[in-house]
């Protein structure tokens, strides 16, 4: 059921609704004025002292709002991360590759500029295929990194990784050489491939998504794991999925 689904995005949301209402008020209180203007004015310094400060002790009325103001938010963030880690993790959010599923046969370039052929692994490799959102991003850089440390373990399990984004060759490139990654990256500029599998996007659809394929020697999937936040949690998860097949 979409609403069972979708219940952290749906309470995120909700509960948003009146945040703006809600930080217009304070602001009014702190600087003083009745003007809707002070909502557009880039000023935050005030704000944010009133907020984890005491800018008005005496002042009953500031004392009562900005506490339940404090707590509104609080819930407010524990919303956004719930969202992230739990509203995006399941294995089927309507992607076009399940559990299950024959991979698709693609060709993409590689760091090394040359074309790879996934189909010249498949039926001789198990796979582990991730599409992630940025090369040299901090959650990306730490995900391609725990990937590398634990390379051995894949190959002891005969298994090829292969990270996916749409960063270009030279990107990638750079990213393996400053990371000293010892696997595949492919360049997917266009989303192709990301959309052949129907990789979830994450937070409104505004972030490319973070999704692992473990791939058996029938081109079979056999487990899935997404999640944005999570990101050296894939190496785990495949190399759980890679030791049960």
């Amino acid at each position: 059921m979409w609403i069972v689904e979708n219940i952290w995005l749906i309470l995120f949301v909700l509960w948003g609704i009146p945040l703006t209402y809600y930080r217009s008020k304070f602001r009014k209180m702190v600087y003083q004025t009745d003007s809707w203007i002070i909502n557009i004015k880039p000023v935050f310094i005030k704000e944010l002292r009133a907020l984890f400060g005491n800018t008005f002790p005496e002042n009953r009325k500031y004392l009562k709002f900005r506490n339940f103001y404090r707590f509104y938010l609080f819930i407010y963030l524990v919303l956004f991360g719930a969202y992230f880690m739990f509203g995006q993790n399941s294995q089927d959010l309507g992607e076009k590759i399940k559990i299950g599923s024959t991979i698709p046969v693609f060709s993409l370039p590689d760091q090394h500029g040359e074309m790879f052929d996934i189909s010249t692994v498949l039926g001789k490799k198990n796979l582990v295929i991730y599409f992630y959102p940025k090369d040299d991003s901090p959650g990306c850089t730490k995900q391609a990194c725990s990937f590398r440390d634990q390379y051995e373990d894949f190959v002891d399990l005969d298994a090829m990784v292969i990270g996916i984004s749409s960063d270009d060759m030279e990107s990638h490139k750079a990213f393996a050489e400053k990371h000293q990654l010892n696997f595949t990256l492919l360049s997917d500029e266009d989303g192709a491939v990301r959309d052949l599998f129907g990789v979830p996007k994450s937070f409104l659809g505004l972030i490319e998504g973070r999704t692992t394929y473990v791939v058996n020697k029938d081109g079979k999937v056999v487990y899935i794991f997404n999640s944005q936040l999570q990101a050296e949690k894939h190496i785990t998860e495949a190399l759980q999925a890679l030791k049960e097949l």
